[in-house]
């Protein structure tokens, strides 16, 4: 298995944003987790990595091209 799961920090701190922003592409659906929660306390989710990559890739905007002057 070669792509690894993040933290949502780990995350955040790679897209630098914050972790509630990391939280909003989940809910809409731009990342998603994989829940491991073990029981009653809180939820431990992870982001795969390659969703994190996909992401950067979707919203990379090419630059604009010199005008010659």
């Amino acid at each position: 298995m070669s792509d690894r799961l993040l933290s949502v920090p780990t995350v955040a701190g790679l897209l630098d944003v914050s972790r509630r922003t990391v939280y909003r592409f989940v809910a809409s659906g731009e990342l998603s987790i994989v829940d491991l929660r073990t029981g009653a306390e809180r939820s431990r989710v992870r982001i795969p990595s390659a969703d994190v990559e996909a992401l950067i890739k979707r919203r990379t905007v090419g630059s604009p091209k010199h005008r010659a002057a």
